[in-house]
């Protein structure tokens, strides 16, 4: 049965349709693989009764023909996405024995389709953070290691525990949440497919906030085409959330016909960094010699204020953070720290309730929101950001993509850099231009380092574009043909 864990989710679902196997013997695959992995840390809470009666519905479903697109799929949620009657936590202390009455929309749609809960995955605190190190309930541990190296390794943030649970084979797929490159980041290093979509392609509604104006959900998967089938589930309009845009889900899919003969590829000479490793400009390189010979043109293009984008982001992004979470006092629900009296009571959980990295990024967004700092730092910002999304646009005049790597490097170890934000805060260098632009991107796993480890190629698409994006994804997947997996050393 441990062998029905090695299918992908388009491999899965075609088996469940065609009664190769049940949903309940699916889902009892995943959940024996998940009872010897606690090694890994990346659930914060697991659902198997749960699990096991959606599989059961699922295969009834099955068997009269009203079965969902993902019928009996075992999948793996973000415990940032509010799930009804099952504890939430977005891994952070001040929310303590959250169970929410509602069910996320995106989630909803997931359970629509037919899929199946496997439990609540690990992340970063409030989805703050580039390793999965912040976590309230521990580090989530990456399923590779180096070659002649047990040392433990992040898995990326702060996605961590779905990026981290999809390559140990602990769920079909999962959500994640991609604020500055928290889905992309961790795919790049646990071998994965992560795509953020357009901002406003998924809703936000029963998120729990981190920077409205930059999150967005999307999936995390082994494949480009399971991405682009779990993708075509969880999008759609939302009246639920004012951001989310009206407009209809394309087949994903469908998009991936292996042609993309004529397709103009932007190659952006800002994202040649100061120090980046050589084997990521290598890989690079072979990415794009890979598109040429699959009939893409390569056209060098300049994007002149991404050096800009990481400082403006480290200033949009915690501004809306310290006012999203000024919603956790101790009140209504969550964690709550007497005090003598109701401001006390406030400071007292506060404190207690946030870890370190959130409340650097509270004070630093309360800082340049207020008086006499709000215009020489967020509305300054915020302009940046405007010119950053100028740059994609005249780019996108000449290009239908934009091709860039997805990391400056593999995995390091737990603890290499969690004393140095700004170390940590660089991870992300290559992926916050998307977010400050509200554009899709996907990474792509297209080789290994020289310790073995993943590395990931990312492609930047047009906004609503989604379909080009799976298309060249497609096909650099299958040049790269990547199929390594990390040993099952986690397995007790």
């Amino acid at each position: 049965m441990s062998d029905l864990t090695e299918l992908d989710l388009a491999a899965a679902r075609d088996g469940l349709r065609a009664k190769e196997f049940s949903a309940v013997e699916l889902t009892e695959a995943y959940l024996a693989e998940m009872s010897r992995a606690d090694a890994l840390n990346c659930f914060i809470t697991q659902v198997p009764d749960r699990a096991l009666e959606m599989a059961r519905a699922s295969d009834a479903r099955l068997a009269d023909g009203t079965a969902g697109m993902l019928e009996g799929l075992p999948l793996g949620i973000k415990d940032l996405f509010c799930t009804k009657d099952v504890l939430t936590t977005a891994a952070s202390h001040i929310l303590d024995g959250f169970t929410p009455a509602y069910e996320s929309t995106v989630s909803a749609n997931l359970w629509r389709a037919g899929a199946v809960l496997l439990g609540k995955l690990n992340l970063d605190e409030f989805a703050m953070g580039s390793s999965n190190e912040t976590s309230y309930y521990g580090n989530v541990i990456n399923p590779w290691r180096r070659q002649d190296d047990a040392a433990p390794l992040v898995p990326g943030g702060s996605s961590g525990g779905s990026a981290a649970a999809v390559a140990a084979r602990l769920c079909l797929a999962a959500t994640g949440t991609d604020t500055g490159g928290s889905i992309r980041q961790p795919a790049a290093l646990t071998g994965t497919v992560g795509i953020k979509p357009t901002y406003g392609r998924c809703s936000r509604w029963g998120i729990v906030a981190f920077a409205s104006s930059l999150d967005q959900a999307g999936p995390m998967a082994r494949t480009v085409r399971d991405a682009a089938i779990l993708l075509q589930a969880m999008a759609g309009h939302d009246p639920m959330d004012s951001t989310s845009v009206d407009r209809p889900v394309p087949d994903y899919a469908a998009a991936l016909s292996g042609d993309i003969r004529g397709v103009r590829i932007g190659i952006p000479a800002e994202y040649r960094v100061d120090g980046m490793p050589a084997e990521i400009e290598r890989l690079w390189q072979a990415g794009q010699q890979w598109l040429r010979d699959a009939g893409a043109e390569l056209v060098d293009i300049s994007l002149p204020h991404t050096k800009y984008a990481l400082p403006a982001y480290y200033i949009v992004a915690p501004a809306e953070a310290s006012s999203n979470l000024a919603r956790y006092d101790g009140v209504k629900y969550g964690l709550r720290v007497p005090g003598k009296d109701l401001i006390e009571m406030y400071e007292n959980t506060r404190a207690e309730g946030f870890g370190a990295e959130v409340k650097r990024r509270i004070l630093i967004g309360t800082y340049v929101l207020s008086a006499g700092y709000y215009d020489a730092y967020y509305l300054r910002a915020q302009r940046v950001r405007t010119l950053i999304a100028n740059d994609f646009r005249a780019a996108y005049e000449k290009v239908d993509a934009i091709l860039t790597p997805t990391t400056p490097g593999p995995a390091f170890a737990i603890g290499e850099r969690s004393d140095d934000p700004i170390a940590m805060y660089l991870n992300d260098v290559f992926t916050v231009p998307a977010n400050l632009a509200g554009l899709p991107g996907i990474s792509v796993p297209a080789g290994l380092s020289q310790s073995g480890l993943p590395l990931g190629l990312q492609l930047i698409g047009k906004a609503f574009d989604e379909e080009t994006l799976f298309r060249v994804a497609g096909v650099l997947e299958q040049a790269a043909a990547f199929d390594a997996q990390p040993d099952a050393w986690w397995r007790s």
